[in-house]
C-alpha cells in the first residue's frame, strides 16, 4: 500500500497554490507593509525604546478593541504570558495541571515554572485540541472532587487547572471544555498563543478562560519580534497581571519601591511599536490567510493520500499554520513527504514531538494519548504566510 502513496500529486497540488518565482517558499514569514518603519523610527528618534512608552499602552488598547476582552497586558513573550496566567489562576507548587501532549513545549514549561506537574491529555481529530468527551471519561475514573477541589487518586495531588491550546489557530470545543472544568472544579486558562484572529461561536478565543495567553513571535499572524499578552475579563486579575509583570513597582515620584517578588516581563516600547503597526493590518492578514486556506482546500480536494484540515464546526479560524492530514493507511509516509516537499522548494514541518515523549516529561501523569500519537504521525504543516493569499481586494 505504501508504494502507491501519491507524492507527486500532493506536491503538485500544493505548488499550484504557491508563487512560481520563489526558490523556497517559507513556512511562515512576517509581512511588514504598514506603519512598521514609521513607528519603530519614532521610537528611535524619541529614545523611548525600552520598557516605558506610549506604544505599549496603545498595543494593549488595540488588543482589547480587536478581541473584545476587558484587559490586555503586553509582555515579553507568550511563555511569560502563560506563566503569569497560571500564577494568577492559583497554580501552586505540588499541583497538577492538565495540558495537551500535542502542543508546543512552552505550554508544559509554564506549568513547571510554577512548581507544578503537567498532566497530559489527549486531543480530538475534529479540532486537534483537547478532547473534552474523552477527558471527562478519564477524569471520572482518575479523580475525586470535594469541597477543596479536584484530586488525582493515584498521586494525591490537587489538579488545579486545565490549559487547552488552540492548535495551529483552530479553536477547541470550548463549550465542552467549560463543562469539564465546571464538573471537576478546574480553573480554565486558554493557551491562545496561536489563535489571534480566531473565533469560537462569534467570540474571540480567550474569553472562556479566567485568563489566556497570546504570542507575537516572528512566525505568528501578528508579530512584535518577540512578545506576548495576557488577556482577562477580570478587572482585579488584569490589574495584578500588569503589576506582577512590571517588577511590582509601587508608583512614586522618585523612590524605587516594590511590594511583591515579581517578574521583569515587560514588553519594550520598540516591540510594541512594531506590534501596533501589525495589529492595524490584522483584519487583512486574516482575510489573506483564509483565502490561502480555501485555495489549498480546492487544490487538494481531488488528491488522494492526504486531506486538508479545515476549521472545526462553530469556529472561524485564523489558519495560522495550514495543515495536511495523511490518510490513515499512509501513516509512515510523513518524513518522506517532508523531504520531497523540501527538495521542491516548499518549506514544511511535522507537528511538535508530543510532550510525554520529551525526556523531562516522561514520568508525568497521563491519560491514553493514542489519538495524539496518531495525529503526530500524520500532520504536516505547509506554507501559511498571509502574503501568499494575495491582495485582499481581489478576494
Amino acid at each position: 500500500m505504501t508504494n502507491h502513496f501519491p507524492y507527486e500529486d500532493i506536491v503538485k497540488a500544493i505548488k499550484s497554490v504557491l508563487p512560481e518565482n520563489l526558490p523556497v517558499v517559507p513556512l511562515h514569514e512576517p509581512n511588514f507593509n504598514g506603519n512598521e518603519w514609521a513607528y519603530v523610527k519614532e521610537c528611535l528618534d524619541s529614545g523611548w525604546v525600552s520598557s516605558v512608552g506610549a506604544y505599549v499602552d496603545r498595543f494593549e488598547d488595540l488588543l482589547i478593541e480587536y478581541t473584545g476582552v476587558k484587559h490586555a497586558v503586553a509582555v515579553v513573550n507568550g511563555t511569560a504570558a502563560l506563566h503569569v496566567c497560571l500564577l494568577l489562576a492559583g497554580v501552586k507548587p505540588g499541583d497538577e495541571v492538565l495540558v495537551p501532549t500535542l502542543t508546543f513545549v512552552a505550554t508544559a514549561n509554564a506549568v513547571v515554572y510554577c512548581g507544578a506537574t503537567p498532566h497530559f491529555v489527549d486531543s480530538a481529530i475534529s479540532t486537534l485540541g483537547v478532547d473534552p468527551t474523552k477527558l471527562d471519561e478519564y477524569l471520572q475514573e482518575t479523580v475525586t472532587v470535594n469541597h477543596d477541589g479536584c484530586y488525582n487518586k493515584v498521586t494525591g495531588r490537587p489538579i488545579r487547572a486545565l490549559v487547552p491550546m488552540h492548535t495551529f489557530g483552530h479553536p477547541v470545543d470550548l463549550d465542552g471544555i467549560v463543562e469539564v472544568c465546571n464538573k471537576y472544579r478546574l480553573l480554565l486558562v486558554e493557551d491562545a498563543a496561536e489563535s489571534l484572529g480566531s473565533f469560537y461561536k462569534e467570540k474571540h478565543t480567550g474569553h472562556h478562560g479566567l485568563l489566556s495567553a497570546l504570542s507575537f513571535n516572528g512566525n505568528k499572524v501578528v508579530t512584535s519580534g518577540g512578545g506576548g499578552a495576557i488577556l482577562t475579563n477580570n478587572e482585579d486579575l488584569g490589574r495584578l497581571a500588569k503589576h506582577l509583570t512590571t517588577t511590582a513597582r509601587v508608583a512614586h515620584p522618585w523612590e524605587l519601591r516594590h511590594d511583591l517578588v515579581a517578574y521583569n516581563y515587560r514588553m519594550p516600547n520598540i516591540n510594541a511599536a512594531l506590534g501596533c503597526a501589525q495589529l492595524e493590518q490584522l483584519p487583512s492578514f486574516i482575510t489573506q490567510k483564509r483565502i490561502l486556506a480555501k485555495r489549498y482546500q480546492k487544490a487538494l480536494v481531488s488528491v488522494s493520500g492526504a486531506t486538508f484540515f479545515t476549521e472545526p464546526k462553530s469556529a472561524r479560524s485564523n489558519y495560522w499554520l495550514n495543515t495536511l492530514l495523511l490518510d490513515q493507511n499512509f501513516v509512515g509516509q510523513r518524513d518522506s513527504l517532508l523531504e520531497i516537499l523540501g527538495s521542491n522548494g516548499v518549506q514544511a514541518r511535522p507537528a511538535w514531538t508530543p510532550m510525554h515523549r520529551l525526556p523531562m516529561f516522561q514520568d508525568c501523569p497521563r491519560m491514553d494519548l493514542s489519538t495524539s500519537e496518531n495525529l503526530v504521525s500524520r500532520i504536516i504543516n505547509i506554507p501559511s504566510s498571509a502574503v501568499l493569499g494575495g491582495d485582499v481586494l481581489d478576494a
